[in-house]
């Protein structure tokens, strides 16, 4: 099974083949939860997630068109239900992004000083302030590796809109992020002034 295409593994599980639709789950589904995760941020909804895009595919076989590429389709939904489950939660949230580039899912890696963990960290909180659809584009673009036009098949806009939204969303995250070095650096200034008036 793990030499089959999954156009082949589609084709087989529309047969009643079960152990391809399980291969193209075991290919898939470490993906499907970390787009999810890159999006919610939390490690339950983003399985609950992976595993609703699953059962969606799995009942939507019949009606997929092989001509397309399945991990975009598969992207496709997974996007589309978290941006869903994070509109239903009510989250309407508004450095360089380079460093999102790094992220592997919010886990530091063995060898990674306390900053770089830190750094990680408060790149993932400013980019969960931002609205979903520029979200979307951050997580599966700058996070996932994918280009703007597999992005727009996955979101179902245009090229353009993608590349502007991605752009819109630098933007924004250039703003918060600026917005909450300043105030550290004024907590850093307040803390000094009641150090010397306790001295």
């Amino acid at each position: 099974m793990k030499d089959k295409s999954d156009s082949e593994l589609v084709q087989a599980t529309r047969k009643g083949d079960e152990n391809a639709f399980k291969e193209l789950v075991e290919r898939y589904q470490g993906r499907a939860y970390w787009v999810a995760f890159n999006m919610l941020r939390n490690r339950e909804e983003s399985i609950d997630i992976a595993q609703e895009a699953f059962l969606r595919v799995y009942r939507s076989l019949d009606r997929f068109d092989i001509k397309r590429n399945f991990y975009t389709w598969l992207y496709q939904i997974v996007t589309n239900l978290s941006i869903d489950h994070l509109r239903r939660k009510g989250v309407s949230k508004s450095v360089s992004l380079d460093a999102v580039g790094d992220l592997d899912g919010g886990h530091g890696r063995p060898g990674d000083g306390i900053e770089q963990r830190e750094l990680r960290e408060k790149v993932r909180d400013v980019i969960d302030k931002l609205a979903p659809k520029y979200k979307a584009v951050v997580a599966l673009r700058d996070i996932e590796g994918l280009s703007c036009k597999e992005i727009a098949r996955i979101v179902g806009t245009s090229h353009a809109t993608v590349r502007w939204r991605l752009h819109r969303a630098r933007m924004i995250f250039r703003k918060l992020w600026e917005k909450e070095e300043s105030l550290k650096d004024t907590d850093l200034d307040d803390g000094g002034e009641n150090e010397d008036e306790l001295l």
